[in-house]
């Protein structure tokens, strides 16, 4: 799991995940036939928009006279134009946003239960699941991002197994979590393998009322791995590109960053809970999306495969992020990476709403960004040592 990464990621992922995918259907970054429903939203919206006498009034307004309020949402407006925003993007963030969100539970009505899968989830289970699937929209087999309903209710039985049994997961602060709206979850990362991000999402799908879907960006390394690009997909993570990291906080969702990119799960023994430097582009996007930020602590994801020592050269010469030395890797091969059986504890703070404070434009100072990502990075660290025991 990584942070945004550069917009060449784009093409440079995209071959991979070029051919149908054969797990989980066909590859959800393919260009579709259909009108993208993203685009056809932000259509109606920018047409009911259009026809309401409000905004009507205010064109009037603007024509004959800008008031200085006005003036100012012109700047904003020219700003992100200067961000390369869609001319419907910018109509949108002037005039208010629609955002993609889950009914309450209390809404949600359950079909009778039918097949294995229904029979291993519960009442409550089905019933987020069920919250969730109402983030695709009519009878689409997902969402433009990948994102099925049906594979995540297949998946959801193991990974739940490993929250409730395995880790024994305990988390507190899910009413830190804005209930909708673009919100960013930026937490340490570690463990080699990234059931920190899976833990994270059955947790705060359980925690959440209505649910939230955690849209955790995967680094692109693991976005070009054949099958397992298909299934992060499936179950609603994205590949680390600008453009997706923008059009989902455009589109309300809540994203999971680890900002320290590769280099957390890097961390030796001698070095666990100790933050690395954290990337900066979460910063700008959330700033730009009027997202605020909640730091995340993950309890138990640097003891779950502690690295005795890294072998870079062969690493890089392998082609992969690390060539772990660890207690049971390489002795037991492969199955000397699952991870052990240790107790998580996630933790979400307080949400920093810096857009508040300095506005979308901050995002172009790449001084204050900087620093704004040092603070989100000691706000992380001082979650994790105030619980860390």
């Amino acid at each position: 799991m990584s942070e945004i990464e550069s917009p060449q990621a784009v093409e440079e992922i995209a071959s991979p995940l070029a051919a149908p995918g054969r797990t989980l259907g066909r590859d959800p970054f393919d260009d579709l036939a259909d009108p993208d429903p993203f685009e056809e939203r932000l259509d109606q919206l920018e047409a009911r928009r259009a026809d309401s006498p409000i905004v009507q009034h205010r064109a009037r307004k603007v024509t004959a006279e800008p008031s200085l309020a006005t003036k100012s949402t012109i700047r904003r407006a020219a700003a992100h134009r200067e961000d390369d925003l869609p001319s419907r993007d910018n109509l949108t963030r002037l005039f208010g946003r629609r955002w993609s969100t889950t009914p309450p539970l209390a809404e949600i009505e359950l079909p009778p239960a039918k097949g294995l899968i229904d029979r291993l989830l519960n009442t409550d289970e089905r019933r987020v699941l069920t919250a969730l699937a109402h983030l695709v929209e009519g009878d689409a087999p997902y969402d433009r991002f990948g994102y099925s309903p049906e594979a995540m209710k297949a998946a959801f039985p193991f990974f739940h197994a490993l929250y409730r049994l395995y880790f024994r997961v305990r988390s507190e602060g899910h009413k830190r979590i804005p209930g909708e709206g673009p919100v960013v979850l930026a937490g340490n990362h570690g463990g080699l393998l990234p059931f920190d991000a899976a833990m994270a999402i059955i947790d705060v799908a359980l925690n959440t009322d209505p649910p939230r879907l955690v849209r955790a960006v995967v680094d692109r390394w693991a976005g070009s791995l054949p099958w397992i690009n298909i299934f992060y997909a499936r179950v609603g993570q994205v590949v680390g590109t600008r453009e997706n990291f923008a059009k989902l906080l455009d589109d309300g969702q809540l994203l999971l960053v680890f900002p320290e990119g590769v280099e957390g799960i890097r961390k030796t023994i001698a070095h666990r809970y100790r933050l690395q430097k954290f990337r900066v582009g979460f910063i700008e996007h959330a700033l730009r999306a009027r997202a605020p930020i909640v730091p995340v602590a993950f309890i138990g994801s640097d003891d779950q495969s502690p690295i005795l020592f890294d072998i870079k050269p062969l690493a890089r010469r392998l082609g992969v992020p690390v060539v772990p030395i660890t207690p049971t890797f390489p002795w037991f091969g492969p199955l000397g990476l699952l991870p052990y059986p240790v107790s998580y504890r996630i933790v979400y703070g307080e949400p920093l709403r810096y857009h508040e404070r300095f506005g979308p434009e901050a995002a172009n100072d790449s001084r204050l960004v900087r620093y704004l990502a040092n603070q989100v990075r000691r706000s992380v660290q001082l979650l994790i040592d105030r619980h860390h025991q």
